[in-house]
């Protein structure tokens, strides 16, 4: 099968791609006879998307059974440009619904359209005070607990691989947010991303009138250092400062007539921090070096994953490290419409997951192994 073919479907690359090549590493290491160099115990869990609601519970439960010197995750892409990535890092997220009020019912817009509150350009405003063009979340407070990245995590951006140009040809970008910065760069702020718009109608089903209400959904991506509970508050506080009485489900009649802004906000219950695991450990020296012997060239170190994962947890009730180590492509349109593995990659994977089982062992103790 010629490598540049894709499989087409949910999932194909978030997360069955990885689990697959685990899998089929081991059938190839026992046929060729190649003992593993590690202890390997696999932990699969199927509520990541959801948030993880009980992996805190499942991993207190049993972390007898779950102790270990690391942790190695396959979720995740590759660079961009191709080349093999170990990540040491995720950003963490939570999201929120916000809603904003107008009059009871859709007004016509010649009769009330300057004297009825339109919820749609309120919203408009509310996120626009939150948000600035260049990406910065102008929230008051919001970067004070986010950490100054370190020495070597700055030295893996300088060494990454220009991808930037590539990708706004490929995604047919003007510009991008964030000034001069990359990618990679960019990743390592917290974001505000507006994942959906609604208000009124458009197109054929538009009408001339002042909606009842607009909504909007937001996810924040968080970096190291700061909480879901801060955020929340953080926001809640700003949106208090542009006028809006916050409540938390549907105002009464009361409440809508006593305040000149109502703002509901329902926030996603599955949030959490970010997590990041030190470049310099002994231990994330030894997979740099294993995966560069598997892969038989050049790797991209990265300190942050653009996405989210909960493995701040693994830090904080089992005390171990945990570094990712991604093989699906980029372009694989996770989280969207045609998902996609391309099978290259799960050919690459195979044979990086088969050489880091058969040689980790052997280089972590090269590199002066150390037991957390």
């Amino acid at each position: 099968v010629h490598g540049e073919s894709r499989i087409y479907a949910r999932s194909a690359s978030d997360d069955k791609s990885p689990i697959v090549a685990m899998l089929r590493a081991i059938d190839a290491l026992r046929a060729a006879r190649t003992p593993l160099s590690v202890n390997l115990k696999f932990f699969l869990e199927g509520e990541e998307e959801a948030g993880s609601p009980r992996l805190r519970e499942m991993l207190t439960r049993h972390a007898h059974l779950l102790r270990a010197d690391v942790w190695l995750f396959g979720d995740g892409p590759v660079h961009q440009s191709r080349r093999q990535q170990v990540v040491f890092g995720v950003r963490g997220v939570v999201g929120a619904e916000l809603t904003v009020y107008g009059p009871r019912r859709p007004l016509h817009s010649g009769h009330y359209g300057n004297w009825a509150p339109n919820p749609a350009a309120l919203l408009a405003t509310l996120l626009a005070s939150m948000r600035a063009p260049d990406a910065r979340i102008t929230i008051a407070g919001f970067y004070d607990d986010v950490v100054p990245i370190t020495a070597a995590e700055r030295e893996a951006l300088r060494n990454a691989p220009p991808v930037d140009e590539a990708l706004r040809r490929e995604l047919l970008l003007g510009s991008t947010e964030g000034g001069d910065a990359t990618v990679g760069e960019q990743v390592m702020l917290p974001a505000l991303n507006v994942r959906g718009l609604r208000a009124g109608a458009v197109g054929a089903t538009a009408a001339n009138a002042v909606p009842a209400e607009a909504r909007a959904s937001l996810d924040f991506r968080l970096v190291d250092s700061q909480r879901v509970e801060r955020v929340r508050e953080l926001v809640e506080t700003h949106a208090r400062a542009q006028g809006y009485h916050v409540v938390h489900g549907e105002p009464t009649p009361e409440q809508r007539l006593r305040h000149a802004r109502v703002l509901r906000i329902d926030w996603d219950p599955g949030g959490y921090p970010a997590a990041r695991t030190s470049m310099t450990l002994p231990v994330s020296r030894a997979v740099r070096r294993v995966v560069e012997e598997a892969v038989g060239g050049p790797i991209v170190a990265v300190p942050t994953l653009g996405g989210s994962l909960p493995t701040y947890l693994f830090a904080e009730v089992l005390r171990t490290p945990l570094i990712v180590l991604p093989i699906v492509n980029h372009d694989n349109s996770q989280h969207a419409a045609d998902e996609n593995l391309r099978l290259q990659n799960l050919f690459d994977g195979i044979e990086l997951y088969a050489g880091v089982l058969a040689r980790l062992g052997h280089t972590w103790n090269q590199v002066d192994r150390v037991r957390f």
